[in-house]
């Protein structure tokens, strides 16, 4: 049980890590918070430090999530229960990092990393959806809740896992609430489009 919270305590630990905020310093931008819409994720980061920063942070972001559900797969191979909170835990890290007074991103790129795992043709299908919807309406929010939305529904029809479906409504959940003031933005009609 021991191993479990130390897991667990790990998990929220490296997703927490502010990546965007770490590689935008680096590069000499300053705090990222204090720049576009002040958030620590890829769009904000895309916007403000240019294209390869922003692809660095999806990249890192998701390996945030990608990486400590692979561990708890090793770890924890015959206990579903035990993988998916792991998931929640880097999840939440992402959500609200230690390191930054738990103010932190939205969780869609280390959600994206955690089903790459756990459901990859869910992932699949979800990309699919994001990308149409980013094509369309060239919002990244709209895309992403779109995306979210949808998640739950296609990890029930390719997992049947109940764990997995649980967490998922979970991680699904909290990436819409993050995104309530995008959801305002995007009924008022003053939301930022997405420009490549």
């Amino acid at each position: 049980m021991i191993g479990f919270v130390l897991m667990l305590a790990a998990a929220y630990l490296i997703g927490a890590i502010p990546c965007g905020l770490v590689l935008a310093r680096l590069v000499g931008l300053g705090d990222i918070r204090t720049a576009g819409s002040g958030n620590i994720g890829a769009t904000n980061v895309y916007r403000v430090g240019g294209r390869r920063l922003g692809v660095a942070t999806l990249f890192l972001d998701a390996l945030k999530g990608l990486l400590p559900v692979l561990a708890a797969l090793y770890l924890y191979p015959d206990s579903p229960w035990k993988v998916s909170l792991v998931a929640a835990a880097a999840f939440l890290g992402h959500c609200y990092p230690v390191y930054l007074g738990f103010k932190g991103g939205k969780g869609v790129a280390t959600g994206l990393g955690i089903y790459l795992v756990l459901s990859p043709w869910a992932v699949l299908v979800s990309l699919g959806i994001f990308s149409g919807v980013l094509w369309k309406w060239s919002y990244v929010s709209l895309a992403s809740l779109c995306a979210a939305g949808a998640i739950p529904l296609l990890v029930v029809l390719f997992e049947r896992s109940l764990p997995l479906f649980l967490v998922t409504l979970f991680i699904s959940g909290m990436v819409i609430f993050r995104h309530r003031a995008n959801i305002e933005r995007l009924l008022s009609g003053t939301e930022n489009r997405f420009r490549a």
